[in-house]
C-alpha cells in the first residue's frame, strides 16, 4: 500500500507541475495582445489603412487610426468568441469529459497558431479566426486544468485561483515573442514552434489527466490517467477490491451517499443567485477587455506617439502580467482561511464556504474601482500603478470566480 499511495501522488505533483506550466504558458496568451500587437504593427499587418494626413503647421503625418481600430477589432471579436463559445465548451466539457474536451481546445489553439505562422501583411485578416481560435482553445485548457484542484483537498480553492493567476501571467507569452522578434527571430518561427509543443498538451491529455472528470470530494486511492493499472499494490487483495470498486478508469463517488434532488437547467439559469454574479463578472471583464484592447492606442497617444516609450511601457505591461500568478493565490488562501472557521449554528458546510467568498468579491470590486479611476487619467507615469492594479485584479476576478462558482455549486444548486 505504501508503494501505491507513493506512486499516486507523485502523479498527483506531475498532474498539478505540469498543469501548472500548461496554464503559464500557453493558456492565456491572447491578453497578452499589446506586446504582439506591436510586433504586428512593426511587419505592417492592416498598413494600408494608414493614411496620410494634415497635422499642426500643415505638416504631412501619417495617420493610423484606422489600423489601430482594426486591431482593437480583431482582440474585441476574440475576446467576444472566448465568451459566447464558454457555455458549449462547458457543455462539451459536462457530457463528454476531458479527453474530449482537450482534444478539441488543443485543435483550436494548435490552429490558431498555425495560422499566425502562416499570416502575412497581405493577409491580415486570417488574424481574426486566429485569435479566436488561440482564446477558445485557451480557455478549455483552463477549464479542463482547474478540476485538479479537486486532488488537493483543503487546498482547494488555492490550487484553483493559482491556475487562473498562472492563466493570467500567460499573456506574457506575446512580450516574449516580442523580445524574441527584437533579437532577429522571426514572428513565424515563434508560432511554429507554439504549434510544435501542442505535443505537450497531448501528452498530458494521454498521461496524467483522467477520461472523464476527477470528482469531489475525492473518493479513497483514486487513480486516473492511461497507465493507471501498471502501479502496483503490495498487496494483490488491495488490488482486486481497487479492481472491483473501480471497473472503469476512475473510481467513482461513494454509492451510498444519500442521493439528493438536483434543481433544473433552466432553474439554476434563472436564479437569481446566478444572474447578479454574472451581471457582476461581466461589467468587470468587460473593463479589463476595454483596457487591453485599447492599451497600443492609448499608449500611443500619451506618450505623442515615441516609440520608444511606447514599447518601453507595453513591456512593463507585460512584465506586471507575469505577477499575476503570485497574486492569485492570495485570493484563494483568503477564502480557504475563512472556510477553516467554526460553523454557525445550522450551518452547512456548503453555505459556510459561501460565506467565506464573500471577502473575496468585496475586495474584487474594489481594486476594480481603483484600476478604472488610474486607467481614465491621462498621466502616463501612473499607468505603471494602472498595470499593477490590473493584474491584481484580474487574479482575483478570474481566480476568486473559479473557486466561487465551484462553491456556489455545492451550496445552492440543490
Amino acid at each position: 500500500m505504501p508503494g501505491l499511495e507513493n506512486n499516486l501522488a507523485v502523479r498527483r505533483c506531475l498532474t498539478f507541475l505540469t498543469g501548472l506550466v500548461e496554464c503559464l504558458c500557453f493558456a492565456g496568451a491572447v491578453f497578452g495582445w499589446a506586446s504582439l500587437v506591436y510586433v504586428l504593427k512593426t511587419e505592417g499587418y492592416f498598413s494600408n489603412l494608414c493614411v496620410n494626413s494634415t497635422g499642426v503647421n500643415s505638416t504631412q503625418v501619417l495617420d493610423c487610426t484606422g489600423q489601430d481600430e482594426q486591431f482593437s477589432l480583431v482582440f474585441t471579436i476574440a475576446s467576444f468568441m472566448n465568451n459566447f463559445l464558454t457555455l458549449p465548451s462547458g457543455f462539451l466539457f459536462d457530457r463528454f469529459g476531458t479527453t474530449v474536451s482537450r482534444i478539441f481546445g488543443i485543435f483550436a489553439y494548435t490552429t490558431g497558431t498555425l495560422t499566425v505562422a502562416v499570416s502575412t501583411p497581405a493577409l491580415s485578416n486570417l488574424l481574426f479566426p486566429a485569435l479566436s481560435f488561440l482564446a477558445v482553445g485557451g480557455i478549455l485548457l483552463l477549464m479542463t486544468n482547474m478540476q485538479v484542484g479537486n486532488l488537493f483537498g483543503s487546498h482547494r480553492s488555492t490550487i484553483i485561483t493559482l491556475y487562473n493567476g498562472a492563466f493570467d501571467s500567460s499573456s506574457a507569452l506575446f512580450l516574449v515573442i516580442k523580445l524574441l522578434y527584437e533579437s532577429g527571430v522571426s514572428l513565424r518561427a515563434s508560432f511554429f514552434f507554439l504549434s510544435g509543443c501542442s505535443a505537450i498538451h497531448l501528452f498530458r491529455t494521454f498521461f496524467l489527466l483522467p477520461r472523464h472528470f476527477i470528482p469531489y470530494p475525492l473518493p479513497d486511492r483514486y487513480t486516473y490517467g492511461i497507465t493507471c493499472g501498471k502501479l502496483k499494490a503490495p498487496s494483490s487483495e488491495v488490488v482486486a477490491k481497487s479492481n472491483s470498486e473501480s471497473p472503469a478508469e476512475e473510481t467513482p463517488l461513494n454509492k451510498d451517499a444519500p442521493v439528493k434532488q438536483e434543481k433544473s437547467f433552466r432553474e439554476c439559469l434563472l436564479s437569481w443567485f446566478f444572474v447578479w454574479h454574472l451581471l457582476w463578472l461581466s461589467v468587470i471583464q468587460l473593463r479589463h477587455y476595454m483596457f487591453i484592447g485599447t492599451l497600443y492606442s492609448m499608449l500611443h497617444r500619451l506618450t505623442a506617439g515615441e516609440p520608444t516609450l511606447v514599447s518601453q511601457y507595453i513591456n512593463a505591461f507585460a512584465i506586471t502580467q507575469l505577477c499575476g500568478i503570485l497574486c492569485a493565490p492570495w485570493n484563494g488562501l483568503i477564502m480557504d482561511r475563512h472556510k477553516g472557521k467554526p460553523r454557525r449554528p445550522g450551518e452547512s458546510e456548503q453555505q459556510a464556504d459561501l460565506r467565506a467568498s464573500v471577502l473575496s468579491l468585496f475586495l474584487t470590486a474594489l481594486q476594480c474601482l481603483l484600476f478604472s479611476v488610474c486607467a481614465s487619467t491621462s498621466y502616463l507615469p501612473l499607468q505603471y500603478l494602472t498595470f499593477i492594479l490590473q493584474v491584481l485584479n484580474r487574479s482575483f476576478l478570474y481566480g476568486g470566480n473559479a473557486a466561487f462558482i465551484s462553491v456556489a455549486i455545492l451550496a445552492s444548486l440543490w
